[in-house]
């Protein structure tokens, strides 16, 4: 791997030892640089769980992808500057209670003096790495997060209001990418998904968040919230490569 491009891919210049700082600092850089999205699926391109496959995307052509993608070269980068990696399987909360299939989304755990969740491909989710050892609240910024075990598994929860809420659970088994090819195959083309049903992309700011789902381009702050619906592919395709920095979904 050309570690250096793919730093220069995520704007990053800061320390390299291997720490819960770097770590921490790697983590929110890729969330502002690399976009989750799900273009290459409505383009009818393969998407190939392989390191190479997913450089060429990501570093050389400046995609981003969606969590299998990003968070599995985001995995080989952090191996490549000598942090141990590990693959998990998750299971994404359903709005109407329980939670999907085993490898419906891939997470990382890195393994420091202690042992931490890294996640750059769950769209509005934590944006720093989050303690996997404690239970206790984790508070970054106005949002707060906690992982707590439940029947044979960690939870991950945000706190809505005064609830907390699931978001995914995992286990801490190691995968490979392998692992995930059967369900990475199903979100992308089967009707049920989520993934074949609409167009995102989605990518952290400074102070939020930038999204287009579907033909509404939606950008979030701590001001509030803006919404707009795009009169034509080709003003899709200018909020495309102006804000996400994407030219086409072919290229």
């Amino acid at each position: 791997m050309d570690v250096n491009a793919y730093l220069k891919r995520i704007n990053y210049d800061g320390p390299l030892a291997v720490s819960a700082e770097t770590l921490r600092e790697l983590q929110l850089a890729h969330l502002r640089a690399v976009p989750f999205e799900n273009l290459s699926i409505h383009a009818h391109e393969p998407i190939v769980l392989d390191d190479d496959a997913l450089f060429t995307k990501i570093v050389e052509r400046r995609r981003g992808g969606f969590c299998y993608e990003v968070n599995g070269l985001f995995a080989a980068l952090l191996r490549a500057l000598g942090f141990d990696v590990t693959m998990l399987s998750a299971e994404v909360a359903r709005a109407n209670g329980g939670f999907s299939e085993p490898f419906d989304h891939m997470v990382l755990m890195v393994e420091l003096e202690q042992h931490w969740l890294v996640d750059v491909g769950f769209g509005d989710s934590f944006l720093e790495p989050l303690l996997i050892d404690t239970t206790s609240e984790q508070v970054q910024g106005e949002q707060a997060f906690r992982i707590v075990p439940d029947d044979g598994y960690l939870v991950v929860l945000r706190r809505d209001g005064e609830e907390w809420k699931p978001q995914y659970r995992f286990t801490t088994e190691p995968h490979e990418f392998v692992d995930y090819e059967e369900m990475c195959r199903y979100h992308q083309t089967s009707p049920q998904s989520h993934f074949t049903q609409n167009r995102i992309c989605s990518r952290m700011t400074p102070d939020g968040r930038i999204t287009l789902s579907g033909m509404r381009f939606i950008v979030s702050s701590k001001g509030g919230r803006q919404e707009r619906l795009l009169a034509s592919e080709k003003e899709y395709e200018e909020i495309l490569r102006e804000q996400f920095g994407i030219n086409s979904a072919h290229e």
